[in-house]
């Protein structure tokens, strides 16, 4: 069902997947939006270990919801910060391509979870993250996305 890399001598290990998707904060999540147009919009993410899947969240409408409601496959792209090797000018990164189904959380508890361990990745302020949560997380519209497929490669840009 799904492509297999084309340049498989550059793929990554899904370990090493894993580790960028646990320890990027950023990526596009792409969907197809109105009038069938591609729709891809900056977010951040949260990697699961326990269950192997990847949340957001946002406001609780908009194009995205409204995408989403019309058609859960969906695609995230990640990507590291890349290194240069010694004398070269060309950055080597890794990228993550997920392609999955998208849905809302309902679970109050569960988007509670989520919203904190996305806080979490970007601050250990104990004081900011309670605050976020209290006042955030009514208005808050947490998703989940289950992984079907994922790739990742080492690219030179050179």
């Amino acid at each position: 069902m799904f492509r297999k890399m084309r340049r498989f001598k550059q793929q990554i290990s899904n370990e090493d997947c894993i580790r960028i998707l646990k320890e990027e904060p950023r990526g596009v999540l792409s969907m197809i939006g109105d009038e069938g147009y591609p729709y891809g919009i900056p977010v951040n993410h949260w990697y699961c270990e326990k269950d192997g899947k990847i949340y957001f969240h946002g406001a609780r409408e908009g194009h995205k919801i409204d995408a989403i409601s019309k058609c859960d496959k969906v695609s995230l792209c990640v990507y590291d910060k890349g290194y240069r090797k010694e004398g070269e000018w060309a950055l080597n990164i890794k990228s993550v391509v997920v392609f999955g189904r998208i849905r809302l959380i309902d679970d109050v508890r569960k988007a509670g979870e989520i919203c904190e361990a996305l806080c979490r990745k970007f601050t250990d302020d104990e004081e900011y993250i309670q605050k976020e949560l209290t006042n955030a997380l009514p208005r808050v519209q947490c998703l989940e996305l289950t992984i079907e497929h994922m790739t990742g490669k080492l690219v030179n840009e050179s």
